[in-house]
């Protein structure tokens, strides 16, 4: 697929007409309290939904309550075992590019500043650590899985932003398009998936092309429950590339919103890292993986750990020997990255549920301005511009 300035206008304009409508209605008879009180007891795939439900919630989580009807069962559970051998590498890819990533995008940065109050900086580390969990589980798309109800809850919170915002008046859809815009989201699910791949590959770990085809092609799937317009979404990963390289020259950029965001995000994980000795290295890795560039926009401070961390590979490189060649060995890793993984989220999230509820108000101080076999192993895409 080919994209240009003009298809990627297009994109900017066009928002999730099934949510979008879902959510204008639950606002216009006041049933948004409602809802968000009854779906917090909505929490498994098959649960039977609560009397009281509004109509139009019911009719929305009837239509959205199963995956694509195309979806390949195969590759999914590729996906998984990939995520399973590199869970904790991709946490760490997560938490420390991909997020980052959303920070350089001075209107993103702006709408995470609305939604998220600066009492609980970690609440989206922590919705987006859980739903990754959520996606990677076997079960994730069964009857009693706790994913696909977060699917439908974050794509309702989706809406929710764009209705405020319009209805508030506090967006210039004529310089920015619409919030959260089908540009946006294919953005995100880029920033999830192939910058995660990116960063990995930065950091040597060993990919083969089919587990990271296999990452990729869950996301795509996550991105169609979403809402995402499946004509523009990139079906392959050298589409990905096109699409995330005009995507991040046509957006990111310094802001002050993004500086902050990035300010808690190194606040919260050396929060997390137990003494104060190893709290650079949380500054150094964001600027390893995102570029000096982009680490300089962020106002991400330079370390004398900047150079040590340089070295992260060649370590990594010695453990992926060692689990090439042991199968204890692999075992013991993966059962590290688990719990590396769980202690990380528990963090996060402070020991709750993410809920994901439709915010029924945004923050008032903010502002918009106009304007698997480790064979072939997997290489990124080549920069599709200069």
């Amino acid at each position: 697929m080919t994209y240009t300035e003009a298809s990627m206008d297009a994109l900017r304009r066009t928002g999730d007409e099934l949510a979008d409508a879902t959510v204008a209605t639950l606002f216009a008879r006041g049933e948004v309290g409602k809802f968000n009180s009854l779906m917090r007891h909505v929490s498994t795939a098959g649960a039977p939904l609560p009397d009281g439900l509004p109509d139009v919630a019911r009719e929305y989580l009837d239509v959205t309550s199963f995956p694509p009807a195309w979806v390949d069962w195969g590759e999914m559970e590729k996906a998984r075992l990939f995520f399973i051998d590199n869970n904790v590498h991709i946490s760490t890819a997560l938490s420390f590019a991909s997020m980052p990533a959303c920070y350089l995008v001075p209107h993103v940065a702006k709408l995470l500043s609305a939604t998220h109050g600066l009492k609980y900086p970690s609440k989206r580390m922590a919705e987006t650590g859980q739903f990754t969990v959520l996606l990677m589980q076997p079960d994730a798309f069964e009857a009693g899985s706790r994913f696909l109800p977060a699917v439908q809850k974050v794509r309702l919170l989706h809406a929710a932003i764009r209705h405020h915002l319009a209805r508030e008046d506090k967006w210039d859809v004529a310089a920015l398009g619409t919030p959260i815009c089908q540009e946006d989201m294919i953005g995100g699910q880029m920033f999830f998936s192939l910058l995660v791949l990116d960063s990995l590959h930065r950091l040597n770990i060993h990919m083969s092309t089919e587990g990271a085809e296999a990452y990729f092609y869950a996301w795509r799937v996550v991105g169609a429950m979403l809402g995402v317009d499946q004509e523009a979404v990139p079906k392959s990963l050298d589409e990905a590339r096109r699409f995330l390289d005009l995507y991040m020259i046509r957006h990111m950029g310094p802001s002050e919103e993004g500086a902050r965001l990035t300010r808690q995000l190194i606040d919260l994980y050396e929060e997390i890292v137990p003494g104060t000795f190893f709290d650079p290295i949380v500054s150094a890795l964001i600027r390893h993986l995102v570029g000096d560039t982009s680490a300089d926009w962020l106002r991400v401070p330079r370390t004398p750990w900047d150079t040590v961390v340089k070295a992260a590979p060649h370590l990594l490189g010695i453990l992926e020997t060692i689990e090439d060649r042991s199968p204890l060995g692999a075992w013991a890793l993966d059962r590290l990255g688990h719990l590396t993984t769980v202690f990380e989220l528990s963090s996060l999230t402070r020991g709750r549920v993410m809920h994901y509820a439709i915010p029924e108000q945004l923050k008032k101080e903010y502002g918009v301005p106009s304007g698997v076999p480790r064979s072939h192993r997997w290489s990124p895409p080549a920069a599709s511009v200069s």
